[in-house]
């Protein structure tokens, strides 16, 4: 298998595989130390380590660089995590996909969230947008399909779960390749995205979520780390450096 395959095929509901979030070159070879199967990067950790925003605050041309830099360092696939294809117009962003995949990145996250605005974008738009990806890139490119609904919200309830497996399905119609729902943790709740929306559930382990072995009994198939493991570093680098300095 390629890349492309061996990337796809790591993602089984009930043996999730577990992405251990990178940053940069130095990250990702550590992680691959480690003995990960395949990385990916996570925009809030890129964004911190360079000193810039999270939500598209990276130039693109330096979130391509980097992007390439990490993938001609390893031999592992290299998923990135390209927040809303730097454009809301559906065409721009699938140009700006084609130059990620141009980097040799076999994927990427792609959010449904306003960015630099409020709330999501109408199912309608987003739909639009995800179809002109797959248009562009062809049909190997894993194409993450994320919903922020359980970010922008305290009420998770089964109405928000219904709206999130409307999106879901909607979102695999479309040409996605997996679903991404950052923050949801609820056994029951999974548990009824993973039997509605026909894509591999992608989980997030965020302080305080249940453990890997709970979320394979419920069926995900990714596990991402998302900003948490460049924040418990740079907390290490600090207490170190206290104590140096004292």
């Amino acid at each position: 298998m390629d890349k492309f395959e061996t990337f796809a095929a790591l993602h089984v509901p009930g043996d999730p595989v577990v992405l251990y979030n990178i940053w940069d070159v130095g990250s990702a070879q550590a992680v691959v130390a480690a003995g990960t199967k395949a990385l990916a990067t996570g925009s809030h950790p890129v964004a911190d380590a360079m000193g810039f925003a999270d939500g598209q605050g990276v130039p693109i041309n330096l979130a391509l660089a980097n992007a390439k830099r990490i993938v001609d360092a390893v031999d592992l696939p290299v998923t990135v995590d390209f927040e809303g294809a730097y454009s809301d117009d559906p065409d721009e962003g699938a140009a700006n996909v084609v130059r990620l995949a141009e980097t040799g990145a076999i994927g990427c996250n792609f959010e449904d969230q306003v960015i630099g605005g409020e709330g999501l974008h109408p199912v309608e738009l987003q739909v639009r947008r995800i179809q002109a990806i797959r248009r562009a890139v062809g049909d190997r490119f894993f194409i993450n399909a994320r919903t922020d609904l359980f970010l922008k919200t305290q009420t998770w309830d089964d109405a928000l779960v219904k709206q999130g497996i409307e999106r879901g399905k909607a979102y695999a119609d479309a040409g996605a390749s997996g679903f991404f729902v950052p923050r949801i943790s609820e056994a029951a709740h999974i548990e009824r995205v993973v039997r509605e929306v026909p894509l591999p559930l992608n989980a997030i382990a965020f302080p305080g979520a249940p453990p890997k072995s709970e979320w394979a009994n419920v069926g995900v198939a990714r596990i991402s780390h998302g900003p948490f493991p460049h924040r418990a570093l740079m907390q290490q680098l600090e207490t170190a450096a206290r104590a140096a300095i004292a």
